[in-house]
């Protein structure tokens, strides 16, 4: 394996998984090692660490697949796993599999026993370039996306590229959201790159050097701001309306990956950012129409906007009860902690629901 140049997020590009994880195993006592995952990781990917010395199927807990069991009741499984298997502070829990899985291992080993040591070993491309880097941990509670968490970084977390083999288009395609977000926020020569690339026919050598290109922009802003009290905020570009969306699928029970809420919640803040702070409007519909054809489009109407403009004031940026965007001046130039009136708020859903 070899390190990204990264201070804050401990990232390696695995070459053999197998040796690389028992090279971090090897540091903890053997029992005191667990595994986390989901069904879908488990068997899809499971089978290529599965002999690795320091696993055992004694000390490994299987979730269901979904982000809507990213809540309570898994969360209380892993701290059963890690409580009655006799796990201790020197103990280690790897995490298997997307996003998912990440957050919630993180946020259970962070608080079990006042915190323990977990690697990530993502499998998604949405993992592998956003949720299993720069130390969110989290779950679901009440409906509300991520709303108990805690900042707390992984010892490791190890990239296999090879995985994106056992995805299907979807769940590339949603990883590809956060992918075009760093462009966004970073450059417009990474917009441009990306915007030729054709995720829905992969080229995997080529997805494997984006995929690292994707992972040194997010960790530029995390080294610069850990905790997210600055600069960081510029990756929540398309969060806010995002996670609204999000939580509006699945409390209608028509859940949507991440990732597809992330797109459909940029278009929805450039719209903001043209109004807000003069991004230009050409790019905004060039965009929008771009994002369009790879995502699809979300379907609501006006009766939903107050729903989702409540949803907004649950989300965790927010602060002095005014709900907080970032925006962006031009593709690269970002605005972080930006305010927009409810009636600019219901203007660009009502953009949104006219795209198309």
């Amino acid at each position: 394996m070899y390190p990204l140049l990264s201070k804050e997020s401990n990232v390696f590009i695995v070459e053999d998984l197998k040796k690389d994880i028992e090279y971090f195993i090897n540091n903890f006592q053997h029992d005191k090692v667990f595994l986390l995952s989901d069904e879908t990781a488990y068997e899809l990917c499971y089978p290529k660490i599965k002999d690795a010395i320091g696993l055992s199927a004694d000390r490994t807990v299987i979730i269901p697949s979904g982000d809507h069991n990213k809540g309570i009741e898994s969360l209380s499984k892993v701290w059963h796993l890690l409580s009655h298997g006799g796990a201790d502070r020197k103990s280690l829990l790897i995490t298997l599999g997307g996003g998912m899985p990440c957050d919630l291992g993180g946020f259970a080993a962070s608080t079990f026993k006042r915190g323990i040591q977990f690697i990530n070993i993502p499998t998604t491309l949405l993992a592998q370039v956003d949720a299993s880097i720069g130390g969110k941990t989290g779950i679901n509670f009440e409906g509300f996306k991520n709303e108990v968490g805690v900042f707390n970084q992984a010892t490791a977390v190890l990239i296999e590229t090879s995985f994106l083999d056992t995805l299907d288009g979807e769940n590339i395609i949603s990883g590809f959201a956060e992918m075009l977000k760093h462009a966004f926020i970073y450059s417009a020569d990474k917009w441009e790159q990306l915007k030729n690339y054709d995720i829905k026919s992969p080229d995997y050598k080529l997805l494997k050097e984006l995929v690292a290109d994707s992972i040194r922009i997010k960790d530029h802003f995390v080294q610069n701001d850990p905790l997210e009290n600055h600069i960081r905020k510029a990756l929540n570009f398309g969060h806010t309306f995002g996670h609204a969306f999000e939580s509006l699928a699945m409390h209608e029970n028509r859940p949507v990956l991440h990732g597809y809420a992330v797109a459909f919640g940029m278009i929805c803040e450039l719209y903001l950012s043209h109004i807000r702070l003069g991004f230009p409007m050409p790019l905004v519909m060039e965009i929008a129409n771009h994002l369009e054809a790879i995502f699809g489009h979300f379907e609501f109407d006006k009766a939903h906007f107050e729903e989702l403009y409540q949803l907004m004031t649950h989300d965790k940026k927010n602060e002095s009860n005014q709900i907080n965007f970032t925006l962006l001046e031009a593709i690269g130039k970002i605005q972080i902690n930006c305010q927009a009136t409810k009636d600019e708020v219901f203007d660009a859903l009502h953009f949104y629901t006219n795209i198309s």
